[in-house]
């Protein structure tokens, strides 16, 4: 596939050669004479007059992907709930990829109309994907001014602290009305995917020298005790896989043998494989048998890395890995790897579920600005994808992100997507502090706030966003509504009628982190902890493996969470609330677009402290959902 940007403004002169002329007038005048329609939320929310920097290169290629609508969604939707519902007269009869297409994919004609379209306007087409969600093409963005009618302005936005140049609409798009029910959505006129971003947080090295290896191992009484009784530790150094297994109550049994999972992101670590192999005996998990990791890789290799920040992307591909190996060592592992961040995240989720060779689907990506950064049409097409891999049984976890509510990069609170998704589980954040004899010490959620010694008192952090020093998104969304599951099992004045997130939780503060084993871009391997959402979706991920391995049929789960709902306030989920506890760390952690302060310091970080609107809290909460799993989890799940 192309990247958006493939060709510099030096390759303009191509551009005639190539075939992207804007056709003449009278062809234009004989499309439209059935006048034009709108496709409304084809402009993400950054795109505002006052952000507005420039014009466009109309000169410059861009890649779209044309969206195709699905044929009955509100069948499609019915369906889904009710093959993952526990007691339904269809639970587990999910639809194979061809099933799924034949019902409810768009025809061929439909695609056969767009695919005439596009050509008649100059615009190359490229490929069409294998379930028909999306027509690939590419063509100067002149021609596609032209053909979708708009403008293609820079608009400044800050991306996670960093200020960029992004592309977008100046003003909805439209297409001729005879065709507007054949096209949901046109990605890439807007360079809203450079929002997405993995969701890890790490430790600073300078941590490593000072980190306790159990709760309370060690603890610097050089400053003020805020947590006295066995409350207050150095921050961990990062949990083995044999402790976190040990977290999930999970036995010898529990390896999610014979089942897949799916991990989805951008570009691909060459050393992952042997890195797990060479840290899996300092981790206590077993390392890969041959066969057991497989990748499918983009065609023509990657692009915009340095742009997109590689190094991160590949950090997340190896956590996600060596986290769902942990929880399910014997499952298959199969990596999407996007050829960029820009647009080709949603190529590689559509890999997956069109693919359909996985069982469960981890994404540990999300949207710096919440709900708000992606446009409307963009979001619909990724529930559409998702929706058919509820309906065809694969299980999707979605991290819900490690920014808290986001008010801190969007400006005021907003749940994240892809999390807010009906059609994923999201999965939220703990902090856990375990004993030497792997006993529960601290369970909370993961809320962070930061304190720097002055003198001999612990002063609040003073960032842009207040003492927030990590936590996992939450909240209820602005764009969907409550599921069936959902309701009477969320506080009214949380949900408000709408879809709210987590649904789950898992293991996510890096003070209180998991170990992971990676050679980085200078070539030097070594193990070191990380944290986020990022970690806690992908050890559901292998969680609902073992759920699969579990079931007398090892059959699919499909869409996890009316079955987790079903189980709320039973023994398999543990219920999280706060915890009066705390960590001395010399050195404050990475969130993800940040950079670890050079000085080193004496800092305390208070758990669960709400330092935005988020905590956890008896029942279902913005945190950490229903809770975190217990150790009957595995079997509950399997029911």
């Amino acid at each position: 596939m192309l990247s958006r940007a493939w060709w510099s403004t030096a390759a303009a002169g191509l551009a005639v050669a190539a075939g992207f002329a804007v056709p003449p007038a009278a062809a234009q005048t004989d499309l439209d004479s059935g006048g034009r329609a709108v496709v409304d939320g084809s402009v993400p929310g950054w795109a505002t007059t006052q952000a507005r920097t420039g014009s466009v290169d109309e000169n410059s290629v861009r890649q779209v992907q044309v969206a195709l609508p699905l044929r009955d969604q509100a069948g499609a939707a019915k369906l889904a709930a009710a093959v993952s519902t526990p007691g339904s007269a269809q639970q587990g009869q999910f639809l194979t990829q061809q099933q799924f297409l034949d019902r409810f994919g768009p025809t061929e004609d439909t695609v056969k109309t767009v695919q005439d379209w596009l050509s008649q306007q100059g615009i190359t087409v490229d490929q069409v994907s294998a379930n028909r969600h999306f027509v690939t093409a590419h063509a100067t963005s002149g021609v596609l001014e032209h053909a979708f009618d708009t403008q293609l302005s820079t608009y400044r936005q800050d991306i996670g602290g960093q200020v960029a140049n992004l592309v977008a609409p100046s003003s909805p798009i439209s297409v001729p009305a005879s065709i507007r029910n054949a096209i949901t959505a046109v990605l890439g006129l807007d360079d809203s995917d450079k929002t997405l971003r993995p969701q890890h947080t790490t430790a600073a090295a300078a941590t490593t020298q000072h980190c306790a290896r159990w709760w309370g191992e060690q603890n610097n009484t050089d400053v003020p005790q805020r947590y006295p009784d066995g409350a207050q530790s150095n921050s961990l150094c990062g949990y083995t896989g044999a402790s976190v297994r040990g977290m999930y109550g999970l036995g010898a049994g529990n390896t999610g043998s014979g089942t897949t999972v799916g991990i989805v992101g951008a570009y691909d670590s060459s050393t992952l494989e042997s890195d797990i192999d060479r840290a899996a005996p300092q981790l206590g998990v077993p390392g890969l048998s041959p066969g057991q990791y497989s990748k499918v890789l983009p065609d023509g290799g990657f692009t915009d890395e340095q742009e997109c920040g590689v190094d991160g992307w590949r950090g997340e591909q190896t956590l996600d890995v060596q986290a769902v190996h942990t929880t399910a060592p014997s499952a298959k592992l199969r990596y999407y790897a996007a050829k960029t961040c820009i647009g080709g995240l949603y190529d590689s989720f559509n890999q997956a579920v069109q693919e359909n060779a996985v069982d469960v689907i981890s994404a540990s990506w999300g949207d710096a600005d919440g709900e708000r950064g992606l446009p409307e049409t963009t979001k619909d097409q990724f529930n559409s994808m998702a929706l058919q891999a509820a309906i065809q049984g694969q299980s999707v976890t979605v991290s819900t992100g490690d920014s808290g509510n986001n008010s801190g990069t969007a400006g005021s609170p907003t749940a994240s997507f892809p999390a807010t998704s009906p059609y994923v589980t999201a999965v939220g954040g703990t902090t856990v502090g375990l004993g030497q004899d792997g006993s529960t010490k601290v369970l909370t959620g993961w809320e962070n706030s930061g304190n720097t010694l002055s003198g001999d008192s612990w002063v609040p952090q003073s960032d842009a966003d207040g003492p927030f020093a990590g936590g996992a998104g939450g909240g209820a969304s602005a764009l969907y509504d409550e599921p069936d599951w959902q309701q009477g099992k969320v506080p009214d004045a949380v949900a408000q009628s709408h879809r709210a997130t987590p649904d789950i939780s898992a293991l996510a503060d890096s003070y209180t982190g998991f170990l992971v084993g990676r050679t980085d871009s200078t070539g030097t391997f070594g193990i070191g902890s990380y944290g986020g959402t990022s970690l806690a979706a992908p050890l559901i991920a292998g969680l609902a493996a073992d759920a699969q391995q579990a079931r007398a049929d090892t059959g699919r789960g499909g869409l996890l969470n009316p079955a987790l709902y079903a189980m709320q306030g039973s023994p398999s989920i543990t219920d999280v609330t706060p915890q009066h506890a705390g960590v001395w760390t010399p050195s404050m952690h990475a969130l993800p677009g940040t950079a670890v302060p050079s000085e080193e310091g004496s800092y305390l970080i208070d758990f669960d402290a709400s330092p935005q609107n988020l905590s956890s809290g008896p029942g279902w909460d913005p945190v950490t959902g229903l809770g975190t799993p217990s150790s009957t989890f595995v079997t509950g799940l399997a029911q």
